[in-house]
């Protein structure tokens, strides 16, 4: 059973950046795909960004497109989630899910099956 732990947040303010990370306890290489979900207070969770641990295939919500980039270290097990201009309305919790079999849609946060606990991102 892997483990995600997601760091990096915290208060920010109007067109800032900051960059996610999400280590796991094992090789992200064993998993099909990493994403990045974000739920704001009063909201549902959003799908951010997501990339394929093989191929490294992007895909991205178009709320963050052009501002945002995730990438993946598999040496580290790591994935990151560099955001760049942000506005009030990127405030939420942020999570890294993992995908573990092909298939599923990126979008689609019932597809993924482990979960970190968050890191909030305050923009102001």
């Amino acid at each position: 059973h892997v483990q995600l732990v997601e760091s990096g947040g915290g208060p920010v303010q109007t067109g800032g950046s900051l960059r996610l990370s999400c280590a796991a306890s094992r090789y992200i290489g064993n998993y099909a795909l990493m994403g990045w979900f974000r739920q704001a207070p009063g909201k549902e969770r959003e799908a951010v960004a997501a990339i394929y641990t093989v191929g490294d295939t992007t895909s991205y919500a178009a709320s963050v497109k052009g501002r945002s980039t995730i990438s993946q270290d598999t040496a580290n097990n790591t994935v990151y989630l560099q955001m760049n201009s942000l506005k009030p309305e990127d405030t939420a919790m942020y999570y890294c899910a993992i995908m573990r079999l092909y298939g599923g849609s990126w979008l689609r946060a019932d597809d993924y099956n482990y979960w970190g606990q968050g890191t909030q991102v305050t923009v102001s």
